[in-house]
């Protein structure tokens, strides 16, 4: 069964509370999605260290639940 994008949002924002995301079904299928977050939090982290700390927040269900997530991470202007 798929993830909703509410769903996803949801967790982000649970685990990196001051996150902004914003979240795309990429292929009408509820399967590929695109996620764009971005938080002060992540300021002087490396982009592997945001990444890490986004996929951590979904808890382990890439792969899995979570088919594919195009990621893409940064920090306010």
């Amino acid at each position: 069964m798929p993830m909703a994008a509410d769903d996803i949002a949801q967790m982000i924002r649970a685990a990196i509370p001051d996150a902004e995301v914003e979240i795309t079904d990429l292929a009408g299928d509820g399967d590929h999605y695109a996620a764009r977050v971005v938080a002060e939090s992540f300021r002087g982290k490396t982009r592997i260290a945001q990444q890490r700390e986004v996929y951590d927040a979904l808890g382990g269900r890439m792969g899995g639940v979570l088919h594919a997530l195009q990621l893409t991470t940064a920090v306010p202007n």
